[in-house]
């Protein structure tokens, strides 16, 4: 582990000998010097992160090196050293980035206490910097895709919205459309993009306990209140707070939350005094707000309040261009994260997604294909592991042949016409039947079985031994053709 480095400067040997003995025995890396210049010249090879720094130098004045060393270098942290009593010094030296001082004669323990202090402080901003940084990446890990024109219009919106910092913008949409996604967008390529991002599920809060996450109470508020607590609105000061579901926001509460982005005030529960708030409120519903307030259960002033900037996000059925792009958008994300190398999907899977229309939207979109590639043991994700809901999206229905409901309906397919028949059919049945056909076609042969059924000979062999037609665990004979296509070993 790399040791913290610290340059001590100061003209009195004595000194400067005493304090490199302590921090080194604290485990600190240390350089000393004189002089101003050789302070300068060891700082350029030496790169301290912490220098202590004397104000009265022979050559040199400490103030002027400080605001040397400081220069384009936030992360340092000086020290500086009086031998006087001087408080115009220290405030100048503390107003040009000094972290703290100390005079002589000095107390070795407040010393390291200053020292340690700094170290820990400078430990404490690269985490926070490494953890904003991770925030931010996740947060844009999953982003809006698509060029469609109705998405080209919310990707407009949101540069509007980010760029005006409006304070109230209200997201419509179905379930599964993205609304989080936007509401992070908008706050994430806004001037508030450091300051905290804060969502509340307004349904899925009791009610009761919803204006205590979003305003805090004082200590003795009620019963268990045995301390002061900051709500959502004081916690995300400068920032963004994203309040889905609002239209599952109880009627009281939603007095509350007008007062608060008309006054841009609030109080704690069991409070006297007004609390400022310099916040974003982003909301977001799937429900029909205008026709709740119609209904009265919604607030109608709250509502134009929120409406002044809306971004309505379209079902996935109405920019089914974008289904492409989602796709490969998802294997990349999902081959990272599962440590997949799929290619993408082929043809006859992309025209199924194509041609189902998705009433979970991309949500539901993004699930398939992490299904997908959970069971496809090839590198392109094949139609064979998609749900049955999904494949007979594509298969068109041809009229019965009387067009009575009594009659078998059928399906185009190779050319033919396939019937149900009006008794129904087992899916088992039909499998099993399909299998027994291949395996006679194929004079046994299970490879060129398993290519009738444009399946593998793993998966074929699975099959048969769930029906009991033979003991796939039987070798083959030996006029068997071996299936380069099959998987050695199917993942998981």
């Amino acid at each position: 582990m790399n040791k913290n480095r610290v340059l001590v400067v100061d003209d009195e040997k004595l000194i400067s000998w005493s304090l490199a003995a302590m921090l080194k025995k604290e485990g600190y890396e240390v350089e000393t010097a004189g002089s101003g210049s050789e302070a300068v010249q060891k700082f350029e090879v030496f790169k301290p992160e912490l220098v202590m720094l004397d104000i009265c130098l022979p050559d040199s004045n400490g103030l002027d090196l400080l605001k040397r060393f400081k220069a384009g270098n936030d992360d340092l942290y000086v020290i500086m050293i009086t031998a006087y009593s001087n408080a115009d010094s220290a405030v100048q030296a503390l107003q040009s980035g000094a972290e703290d001082f100390f005079g002589k004669p000095f107390n070795v323990d407040a010393v390291k206490h200053v020292v340690n202090k700094a170290f820990e402080k400078r430990r404490l901003k690269k985490e926070v910097e490494f953890f904003r940084g991770e925030l931010r990446r996740k947060s844009e890990e999953d982003k809006l895709v698509g060029n469609s024109p109705k998405m080209i219009e919310v990707f407009k919106m949101i540069k509007v919205c980010a760029d005006a910092d409006a304070k109230t913008v209200l997201i419509t949409g179905e379930s599964g459309t993205g609304k989080e996604l936007v509401a992070k967008a908008i706050h994430y390529h806004s001037a508030r993009a450091d300051a905290p991002f804060i969502e509340v599920n307004c349904a899925a809060i009791p009610e009761n306990l919803l204006e205590n996450e979003l305003f805090g109470h004082e200590k003795g508020a009620y019963t268990d209140a045995s301390k002061r607590h900051k709500g959502v609105f004081e916690m995300a000061d400068g920032g963004s707070v994203f309040l889905d579901e609002i239209g599952d926001m109880p009627f009281a509460m939603q007095a509350k939350i007008l007062k608060v982005i008309e006054t841009k005030r609030f109080r704690r529960l069991g409070g006297e005094e007004d609390v400022a708030a310099n916040v974003r409120v982003i909301t977001a519903t799937h429900q029909n707000l205008p026709g709740m307030v119609r209904d009265g259960k919604f607030r109608g002033d709250l509502f134009f309040r929120l409406n002044v900037m809306n971004i309505c996000l379209p079902p996935l059925r109405e920019r089914k261009e974008d289904i492409e792009a989602l796709v490969q958008y998802f294997i990349e994300t999902l081959n990272e994260e599962y440590g997949r190398n799929i290619r993408g999907a082929s043809p006859e899977t992309m025209q199924h997604l194509l041609s189902y229309d998705w009433p979970g939207n991309v949500r539901e979109l993004r699930n398939n294909i992490e299904r997908l590639m959970m069971l496809e043991p090839e590198k392109i994700l094949t139609a064979e592991f998609l749900s049955p809901e999904i494949r007979q999206a594509a298969l068109p229905l041809a009229p019965a042949p009387s067009g009575k409901e009594t009659e078998p309906v059928g399906i185009p397919f190779s050319g033919e016409h396939i019937y149900l028949p009006p008794t129904g059919i087992s899916l088992e049945e039909l499998e099993k039947l399909l299998i027994q056909l291949a395996l006679r076609k194929s004079g046994g042969n299970q490879t060129r079985a398993a290519r009738f059924l444009k399946t593998s000979r793993d998966t074929l062999r699975y099959r048969m031994k769930k029906f009991g037609l033979s003991d796939p665990g039987k070798e083959e004979s030996e006029k068997d053709e071996p299936d380069a296509k099959a998987p050695k070993a199917r993942w998981a």
